[in-house]
């Protein structure tokens, strides 16, 4: 099993517990080679209420970018009457990139 496997086996025992409602968002994080998405997704609508990426947000894919696109999510779902949500990990561990994304939706002031 390689490593795109593994994640993608992990991400489904995730997606199993987690999912978002209107009021509480699911906010999830997709990590490329060279870029870094994340998007709030209201999964019993099936939409996606807000997106961005480190190059749509003009900041480069590291440790300080990730926080700042965090904070730009939390604006843009403040923007909405959004309070809170629930962070998925996408299968990914919860360090480096993606800990500084929740820490970054965190600090811009959603309840994660």
């Amino acid at each position: 099993m390689n490593k795109k496997e593994r994640r993608l086996r992990r991400k489904k025992g995730i997606r199993k517990k987690i999912y978002g409602t209107p009021s509480k968002l699911r906010i999830t994080v997709y990590k490329s080679n060279r870029h870094l998405y994340v998007q709030a997704i209201d999964d019993i609508a099936g939409k996606t209420v807000g997106s961005l990426s480190d190059f749509a947000a003009g900041v480069k894919c590291n440790l300080e970018g990730a926080s700042k696109i965090g904070v730009k999510l939390a604006d843009k779902l403040l923007e909405k009457k959004i309070k809170e949500g629930v962070f998925d990990r996408n299968g990914y561990v919860y360090h480096g990139l993606i800990k500084a994304v929740a820490d970054g939706v965190r600090k811009g002031g959603i309840k994660v």
